[in-house]
Order: C-alpha cells, then structure tokens, then sequence
C-alpha cells in the first residue's frame, strides 16, 4: 500500500518483515489462509484484489496450448446456435474459441480469421478496423487488463499468455497504462457502446458467465431492452 514500508505492512498482517517479503517474492507455497486474509486486510484490498491475491499464493502448473484440448464440446456450440442474440465462448486469455452467426454480424466473423487472430482484447486494442467500432478504448483497456492479470495470477506459468501481454504493451497505449498500474478487475455485466458500420451507434448489455464443468470457458452474451433500436438491429442480425 503507498505510504507504507514492508516492515509496517508486516507488522499490520502479523508476520514478520522476512515472512513478509518471502510472500512478495513467491516463495512461500504454504501460506495459510489465515495469514493471506491478514495481508489483505493490511493492503486494504478490495474483494477482486483479496481473490487475486489468493490466487498468486497458490498458482496452478504451467498450461500452453488451447484450453479444453480441441476446442468446447460440441453441446456448447449448439448452445450458441440456439442462441438468437450474438454470443461467444471465449478462453483464460480471451481467446474466441466458438461463437454464432449473430455476433459476427456484431463483431467480425471469426471463421475468416486464423486461430492466432481470434483474440477478443487483440481484435479490440490492435485491430484498425475493428478498433474503431469501439470508442471506449480506456475501458475495454482496462477491463481486459483486469482479466488478464486474474488469468496471469492462476497460469503464471503460460507463455502464450505473457506473450500476449507483451504484444498488447507495445500496440496499445490504454492497455500498457493500465498494465503499469496493476489493475485487477473482474466485471461479469455492463454496457459496450459499439458504433457499427452498418447498424449505427448501438449501446449494448453484456453478460458473461462461466461453465461450471468447463471453469476455463467464459460465454459472453449481448442483449438489448425490449422495443429499442438496439434490439431492433440484434434481430437483424439473426434474421
């Protein structure tokens, strides 16, 4: 916490100052929860920092590749293809890994691109055309920054994730500030104000929800209030 030296935070979690730094520097794999509630409590950290801060403690082994082996299982593309408003699953790194016809309508359509460019903060942050539907950059920066450390803190391990990172540092401005500041944000809903090329200027609700079996997978669904103009072009979308 700023203003504070290692050996007041120690003194404030009930530890001592080289307890304390061995838990800064990862090398103490055994810390209780106990002790993780009390640095927390030290740091002032809210619930989304408290949950990451557990999760750093306790890191999972080293992943690369797609999550789920060849992709989500074939019911969960069914869903999406029941799913009449624009819809998409995406991975720990917000990989799009199967989406409907309506959200590529919405966004791009997914199948054109190569596996590699199906990256749903990378089309958003780096991509000219598609970037410039979204003219909310900062939060779609930090909003994916805030998931993308939450991913870093239970994967520390994933390269394709930190090369990731990396690429997103050097092509956006946004993402690199909030980068800097250590955001850790988890945000399940909310508005997305998209101007599309040919739709218009629409604000969206978004939701997204994990599948309980496939904790890994994330399914983000947009939707818009009965009787708008918004809900008028997502029907268009899957006319």
């Amino acid at each position: 916490m700023p203003g504070l030296r290692r050996e007041e935070l120690a003194h404030l979690a009930g530890v001592s100052v080289d307890y304390y730094i061995r838990l800064e520097q990862g090398r103490n794999h055994s810390v209780s929860d106990a002790v993780l509630g009390a640095v927390a409590d030290a740091l002032r950290l809210d619930q989304d920092e408290r949950d990451h801060l557990f999760r750093l403690a306790r890191p999972r082994k080293a992943v690369t590749g797609t999550p789920g082996g060849d992709g989500p299982r074939p019911e969960i593309q069914r869903l999406l293809d029941w799913i009449s408003a624009p819809a998409l699953v995406m991975g720990r790194r917000m990989d799009v890994l199967a989406w409907n016809r309506p959200v590529c309508g919405l966004i791009t359509d997914f199948g054109r691109l190569p596996a590699p460019e199906r990256n749903l903060t990378r089309l958003h942050l780096l991509d000219p055309t598609i970037g410039r539907r979204y003219p909310d950059r900062d939060m779609i920066a930090r909003e994916a920054v805030g998931q993308l450390r939450i991913a870093a803190g239970v994967f520390p391990d994933d390269p394709e994730l930190w090369e990731l990172v990396d690429e997103l540092k050097a092509g956006s401005a946004e993402f690199r500030h909030h980068w800097a500041r250590h955001t850790v944000r988890t945000k399940a809903y909310g508005l997305k104000r998209i101007d599309h090329p040919e739709l218009g200027s629409l604000t969206l609700s978004y939701e997204i929800t994990r599948f309980p079996q496939d904790t890994e997978l994330s399914l983000l669904v947009y939707t818009a209030a009965p009787g708008t103009p918004e809900e008028k072009a997502l029907r268009s979308l899957a006319a």
